[in-house]
């Protein structure tokens, strides 16, 4: 049995996961906090703080999505799919991203938009290269809070570490995205592998990247969106009374981010809170404290995400079992070879042969030589 087989097999999965919440919940257990600090920590929130920090969590939810919208228009053809439209599949995925283990929201929100763009083809390869091409640019706001992080807060010696792996790790993928995007070959896609058909949709998804002022435009509402969940954090700092600055809020805002990379488990609930706690020891917060205020603020994100994902996940006539079943990198539609984003420019193999076959079928009617009509012997009365 190879890596692949064990990673897709679901009782494997399951196992790994109920083995690691058990032993963040024996953690928590045996060198947890007071958790009657932590409740009373909740008896002092200061609710207007915690109101803002969720309208600006909107707000980053809605200037991201105006960030994917720049970046479908650039991978699709006209007719572009409406921002109302983008927005719905985009919250849908937040909506998947915090309530089921794994990256399912981003196939989610793929697979909402995919179903209001009716024969399209190669409609789910290019989308998909969106979502890496939207991801990418996350990577500018984010290599830009982490260097703000290491510069101004108080960053333990523990996390220095995963900070810097994380930079080398950002500017690594950044470099890979702007190679990519300079290569305008499209192999054949059918027959490449699960993780060479990934690389290559996610080039298709950078064709934003060959047009200057919408990249530009993505990168800046990305960072619009970024400097909103910065200021969400420092208000809901402010509703939990730890009065620190921005790069308290920074260092906080980073490290929860690398908990999430890899959601093991709805939430990564437990290691969200670790990853808030510890580093505010370093500004004099009690543990209990922190560990309350990594609650507030994981409640007050997924607030959002939950919320407005929930409204449209009705909307749009789905279900919450159908989210699990989003089809993976192997299961895509892919496009022809020749078939360019605008369809409209460069008919198909598929036109061409389809023209060539008809016209074949008229002129072997032409060449064939007509038989008369029978005439019937009228009888005499």
């Amino acid at each position: 049995m190879n890596l692949t087989s064990l990673a897709r097999n679901r009782g494997l999965r399951a196992a790994f996961v109920l083995v690691a919440a058990a032993g963040v919940g024996v953690i928590f257990w045996w060198r947890g906090p007071n958790w009657g600090q932590v409740g009373d920590a909740f008896t002092v929130v200061r609710w207007e703080w915690v109101v803002a920090a969720i309208g600006l969590n909107l707000v980053s939810v809605l200037v991201r999505a105006i960030a994917w919208t720049i970046v479908i228009d650039q991978a699709l053809a006209k007719p572009h799919p409406r921002f109302p439209l983008v927005f719905s599949a985009f919250s849908i995925g937040l909506f998947a991203n915090a309530v089921l283990p794994g990256r399912i929201g981003e196939l989610a929100r793929v697979g909402v938009l995919t179903r209001k763009l009716p024969g399209r083809n190669g409609a789910w390869a290019a989308l998909i290269g969106t979502v890496f091409a939207h991801r990418l640019f996350d990577l500018i706001p984010s290599l830009l809070l982490v260097t703000y992080a290491l510069l101004t807060a108080k960053v333990p010696h523990w996390a220095y570490t995963s900070l810097e792996i994380v930079l080398g790790i950002g500017f690594g993928l950044f470099a890979f995205g702007l190679a990519s995007a300079r290569r305008h070959s499209r192999p054949v896609l059918d027959e490449l592998g699960q993780a060479r058909r990934l690389v290559a949709m996610a080039r298709q998804g950078l064709g934003v990247l060959h047009s200057p002022l919408p990249a530009l435009g993505a990168a800046f509402f990305q960072c619009l969106g970024w400097f909103c969940q910065l200021l969400a954090v420092f208000f809901a700092m402010r509703a939990f009374h730890i009065y620190h600055g921005l790069p308290a809020a920074a260092l906080v805002l980073v490290l929860v981010n690398v908990a999430t990379i890899f959601p093991l488990w709805p939430g990564n609930v437990g290691l969200v809170q670790a990853a808030v706690a510890l580093p505010l020891i370093a500004y004099g917060v009690a543990k209990a404290h922190g560990i309350a205020f990594g609650f507030g603020l994981q409640a007050i994100e997924a607030s959002v995400g939950v919320g407005v994902g929930t409204l449209f996940l009705a909307r749009e006539g789905l279900s919450f079992a159908m989210l699990r079943v989003m089809p993976g990198a192997e299961a895509v539609e892919m496009p022809d070879e020749e078939e360019a984003p605008a369809a409209d420019r460069h008919p198909s193999k598929k036109a061409l042969s389809a023209a060539h076959l008809a016209d074949r079928e008229e002129s072997d009617a032409a060449a064939k030589p007509r038989r008369p009509p029978s005439r019937r012997r009228e009888r005499a009365p």
